[in-house]
Order: structure tokens, then sequence, then C-alpha cells
């Protein structure tokens, strides 16, 4: 018959371990020195003959962290030796932001003059140009139009006159249109909103090709604050090309006529000169 022992962690500190204090200080100081050893701030249970103390750290690039040495001992031993020692952070350390890769931190327009980036053989935003069908198809977006140089080769497609082996994909396409959608040249501005009428309808709106261009195009206004840039069919601004008629319209007025006032002009063979005023009261004697 077996018998299977659980061991628990002890919550009271090892007596032994636990007086060791100065066996502890002396391996931090042996490490980074005696002027980077502050107070002795407590010791914890680790387990069974197992504590960890800590200690202030006085390193003035660390402020709030805190040295922590382990000690143990074996069993019937009344010798306690140092297992470890390392620098951890305390309540209040002053930590670095999290890690992130460089691909991931990277935002729209941090590129730069001479910077290089190359995207990733497996990048999902683009998709082969051979492997293209339906609403990806390649004469959707280039008209047919295909490489002289590649037409008429056996067993090789056309690519187009770019001469591109890659396209956006559908991720790439639905990324782009909600990156575009959501800033600042989509409808959810105060700009749009005080338009007079969304770019759909305006004149200087140049539609996109392809599924793209069922939501976006380009601003062809030079006046306008999103001249070249790609705009939502349903964004806007007061640049709109209808919008100085409807201002106009807007402006007219209807001719005001006085029939109280009178000016005294000559009549042909009568002058104002020759005129007779008679008092509207006559009538009346």
């Amino acid at each position: 018959m077996s018998v299977s022992v659980t061991r628990t962690r002890s919550r009271e500190p090892d007596e032994t371990g636990a007086a060791a204090v100065d066996l502890a200080r002396d391996a931090v100081a042996a490490v980074a020195g005696a002027a980077a050893v502050g107070d002795h701030l407590g010791v914890q249970p680790d387990g069974e003959r197992v504590v960890t103390h800590l200690f202030d750290c006085l390193d003035p690039a660390y402020p709030g962290w805190r040295w922590a040495v382990t000690v143990a001992r074996a069993p019937r031993s009344k010798t306690v030796t140092v297992d470890e020692t390392v620098l951890l952070p305390g309540p209040g350390a002053m930590l670095a932001p999290d890690w992130v890769p460089w691909q991931d931190r990277l935002r729209p327009g941090d590129l730069g003059v001479g910077d290089l980036l190359p995207a990733l053989p497996d990048d999902e935003r683009l998709a082969p140009l051979v492997l293209l069908a339906g609403d990806d198809a390649v004469l959707d977006w280039y008209d047919g139009e295909a490489d002289p140089a590649s037409a008429g080769t056996a067993g090789s497609p056309e690519l187009p006159a770019a001469g591109r082996s890659r396209v956006l994909s559908a991720a790439g396409r639905e990324a782009a249109a909600q990156r575009w959608y959501s800033s600042e040249h989509g409808p959810r501005t105060p700009l749009a909103h005080a338009a007079p009428a969304h770019c759909a309808s305006c004149g200087f709106f140049v539609p996109l090709s392809g599924e793209l261009g069922r939501l976006f195009g380009a601003c062809a206004n030079a006046y306008a604050p999103d001249d070249g840039r790609v705009v939502s069919a349903d964004h806007g601004c007061g640049a709109h090309s209808e919008a100085l008629a409807a201002q106009a319209s807007a402006r007219s007025v209807s001719p005001v006529i006085d029939e109280f006032g009178y000016d005294l002009v000559d009549l042909p063979g009568v002058s104002v000169e020759e005129t007779v005023f008679e008092p509207l009261s006559r009538g009346a004697d």
C-alpha cells in the first residue's frame, strides 16, 4: 500500500534562514557593492528551510527596486547557504514599458527618407497575382492590359504593365478600408458634419477602381483640405463643387417695394416748380 504525502508551503519563515541577514547582505554587496544595498525590508518564506531576504536598492538608476537574496539549509543542518541574488521591482518601482516588436510598433507615417520597409513573404495583405479570382480578378483593376514582354509566353500568366507579382488581398483591402473610414478623411469628423453635401456628389471626387471604389475616392480640389488624399464617399467639406451655387441661391432676396414714400420728378410739359400743392384738409372745408 503506497501513501502519498503532500507538502504544503511553510507559512512561517525558517528561523535559521531568517536570522542570516548578514549573510544575505554580504551576498548582495559582493555582486553590486555595499553602497548599493540599503535597509533590510523583511524576509518571506519560500518553502521548508528556504527564505528570501529583501533589501532596499540604493542605485539611483533603479528607484523603488529591491534586492532579493534566497538562502536555504539542508535538513538537520544549521549551515545556511546562498541560492541566488537578484534585483526585483518593488510595489512603487519604475518599470520599462512592455517590449513590443518593431514591426508592431511601426505606425503609418513613420517611414522616412531613405527608410526601407519590405513586405514579408507571407504578408496577409498581399496575394500572388496568379491566384486572384472573382472580385479580385486582374481585369477588374487593370482593364486587361498586360505586359507585352510576358504576353504569349507559354505557361506563364500575363502580368499587368506595372509588372507586379503581388497585389492587395481581401484582408489587405478590408484593413485599408477600415483604416481610411475611421480616419480624419471619413464621415465621423466635424468637417464632414458641417459640409453642405457628401463627396459622392462632388465634381472633384475621383472614385477608385475595383472594390475599394465602391466607397472611396481621391479628392482633386486644390482648395480642399483633403486634396490628393483618399476620402470616403460620405465624407465632405466646405469646398464641395456645388457649395457656391447653393450659397448664391440662399442669399437671393425678393425686391422691396415702398408704397408710402414718393419722389418729385419732372413730367413732359409739367415741371415741379409749376405744380400746385394743396393741403389734404381742403376737401373738409
